[in-house]
């Protein structure tokens, strides 16, 4: 599906801060810093796929976007020029932040020379922001791990990484890639695959397909579960996926011997009743349906939604 670009952005033409990027010139600053192995970098080198991917972002409950690894600025030059919302820049790489300092005079104050994964999220701000970037393959699920620990922060991210992990990240259930970060984030993000991107489009070009990807914050401000044991039963599940779940959860059930053969007669189990939602908050997840125990523990984790990953900690939980 074609992805529009959002009205907000200027034309992706060659003007303005724009301008210097797309030269086809051996002075174009694009080539004036080699991309380090160490550190994953590919610079991005398309004009039009950068204005698409700054474009995904709907500039909708957020007044702040970080951009996580702007390295040469070419998607930088397009959110700076949006008034929508200032940009913070967050760049490990000494070398290239020195560049974006020279580059961008008027964002200096804006500009992190810091690893994201140590960059102090809610110490530094406050209020709801959206996070894009070309995010480096080798942190990507670390970067999303760190997203989902300041999920009330979060609203949007808009980012470009391997097609292997875009697509896991989207997965529903039953499929053969869906995982820990499928349930994780689609507990409280929507997700949305939006555009292949072709190795030639980068400098150095990855061995690998890239993806751009847009997740949206869910209305959810709670699972209606411990969140925490949510999280390891999860993580536990999909570490022995080729397991059922009776055997790949054992240190969970471990003395539960009713969980484990309760409605083996074809009996419903009931999800453990949970306090009231307060007024004025909206869970989309909460809610108590009947439904087999003993054939949910027969799956394996793959097969099972994000509803009935919460309605399973529910019963280890109550049990």
């Amino acid at each position: 599906m074609r992805q529009s670009v959002n009205p907000a952005y200027p034309d992706t033409g060659t003007s303005g801060l724009l301008s210097a990027f797309f030269q086809d010139s051996p002075k174009n600053p694009m080539f004036s810093i080699k991309p380090k192995k160490s550190l994953g970098q590919h610079f991005l080198t398309d004009k039009n796929i950068a204005g698409k991917i700054t474009g995904a972002l709907s500039c909708k409950g957020y007044d702040q976007v970080i951009e996580i690894g702007p390295g040469m600025g070419v998607l930088t030059g397009f959110l700076l020029e949006n008034k929508n919302f200032s940009t913070t820049l967050i760049e490990i790489d000494r070398e290239s932040a020195e560049y974006l300092r020279n580059r961008f005079p008027d964002a200096l104050d804006n500009i992190y020379e810091q690893d994201f994964l140590h960059y102090r999220l809610e110490q530094e701000h406050s209020s709801p922001l959206a996070i894009i970037g070309n995010f480096p393959y080798n942190i990507s699920s670390q970067i999303f791990f760190k997203i989902l620990d300041n999920r009330h922060l979060v609203t949007e991210v808009v980012c470009m990484l391997q097609k292997e992990v875009a697509e896991r990240i989207v997965s529903p259930p039953g499929s053969k890639v869906y995982g820990i970060l499928s349930v994780l984030i689609q507990a409280w993000y929507k997700t949305e695959y939006l555009f292949s991107v072709n190795p030639q489009v980068f400098t150095p070009p990855p061995n690998v397909m890239s993806a751009v990807i847009r997740i949206t914050r869910r209305p959810v401000l709670e699972l209606g579960c411990d969140e925490k044991l949510f999280f390891s039963v999860v993580k536990t599940a999909f570490n022995q996926r080729r397991k059922m779940l009776r055997n790949s959860l054992k240190s969970f059930l471990a003395g539960k011997t009713d969980m484990l053969t309760s409605g083996s007669e074809g009996e419903l189990m009931k999800s453990p009743p949970k306090a009231e939602q307060p007024a004025g908050k909206d869970n989309i997840w909460r809610g108590n349906s009947d439904y087999p125990l003993s054939e949910l523990l027969s799956k394996r984790p793959e097969q099972l939604s994000v509803e009935e990953f919460i309605r399973l900690t529910n019963h280890i939980e109550a049990s």
